[in-house]
């Protein structure tokens, strides 16, 4: 199901007898206009190359048969909210493609629309931003980016998700435990290298299979605990060898890589978690090669969250992103 674009929820102070820049987010925020996403054919005018378009993908529902907490499916809204009262500054247009929503238990059907609506602002030129959702926005988001790119090897494709959890899941139907096990399923359908960074895996949030299932698919990690800040130079240097090998990036970022104390709006609240000036830093580092395609932020539970903390880390990150 899609909701359309809804300008009530951006909005915020407004400082226009303040002298300077004073715009805000909620100012540059219009429409998505190239959208072909109720019908077949992309309409409207090209986006300048890179434009940010926010999509959300109102689901939980692989969050209920991962049996994990629901309330993630109300996301999006808040996000929004958070990310519209901060400053503009070099930011000079952005755009709002509404909402993918699952609220029949389709969650496959959910997905497949979002890969769509992915596909469609990528061919206009747009760079999505999708606000989840449980993690299962993964699975779409990577599905829109692949019909985007093709399935031609020549061009390495890198996925880097910030993430206490492997999420390599292997039990079928898909849920938010198994969208990169699915990525690796469909990378090896089209004969692709299945490239997958995972940054703060927690060492007491996945089982041994899933460790044994990570080896198996040679993916890069980096535990929580080599994850701190006076370990900063050296994974930004990790990082770095990462992302000169890659061609495009797809970013992913589970809110519940931090630490519980600033993101308790999660189904999994991190113990230990990986400092936000980190995860800001390598963020920050990612977007600056102008190789980002295509990003996403998940987990975000409003109705878990206090005093709104995880809504305004989110907001900061997507801001980055912007």
């Amino acid at each position: 199901m899609r909701v359309p674009f809804d300008d009530k929820v951006w909005s915020g102070r407004c400082d226009d007898g303040e002298p300077g820049d004073t715009r805000r987010v909620f100012n540059q925020v219009s429409r998505f206009a190239g959208d072909g996403l109720t019908g077949d054919g992309l309409t409207g005018e090209r986006l300048v190359d890179g434009t940010p378009v926010i999509v959300g993908f109102g689901s939980d529902e692989g969050v209920r048969r991962n049996q994990g907490r629901i309330g993630a499916a109300h996301a999006p809204k808040e996000l929004r909210r958070a990310l519209a009262g901060l400053p503009a500054k070099a930011l000079t247009a952005l755009h709002d493609a509404g909402d993918v929503l699952c609220d029949d238990g389709n969650l496959e059907a959910a997905q497949h629309e979002l890969g769509r609506v992915v596909a469609g602002i990528l061919a206009c030129g747009g760079r999505p931003l999708v606000f989840g959702g449980g993690h299962e926005v993964a699975w779409g988001t990577y599905s829109g980016l692949r019909a985007h790119l093709g399935a031609s090897a020549e061009r390495r494709l890198l996925i880097v998700n910030f993430d206490a959890h492997f999420d390599l899941r292997q039990t079928r139907p898909g849920n938010s435990g198994t969208p990169f096990d699915q990525i690796a399923c469909d990378c090896a359908e089209r004969g692709v290298p299945f490239n997958y960074v995972c940054l703060g895996i927690s060492d007491l949030a996945n089982t041994a299979a899933l460790f044994a299932r990570a080896q198996q698919l040679g993916v890069q990690y980096a535990l929580d605990t080599d994850m701190q800040e006076s370990q900063l130079e050296r994974r930004l240097a990790q990082l770095d060898q990462w992302l000169d090998a890659a061609d495009d990036i797809y970013l992913t970022i589970d809110l519940d890589v931090l630490p519980g104390s600033i993101a308790p709006g999660v189904s999994a609240p991190a113990a230990l978690g990986v400092p936000l000036a980190v995860v800001e830093a390598m963020v920050v580092r990612l977007r600056a090669t102008g190789k980002l395609r295509a990003a996403d932020i998940a987990e975000y539970n409003p109705s878990l969250d206090q005093d709104k903390r995880t809504a305004r880390v989110a907001a900061r990150l997507a801001h980055r992103l912007l």
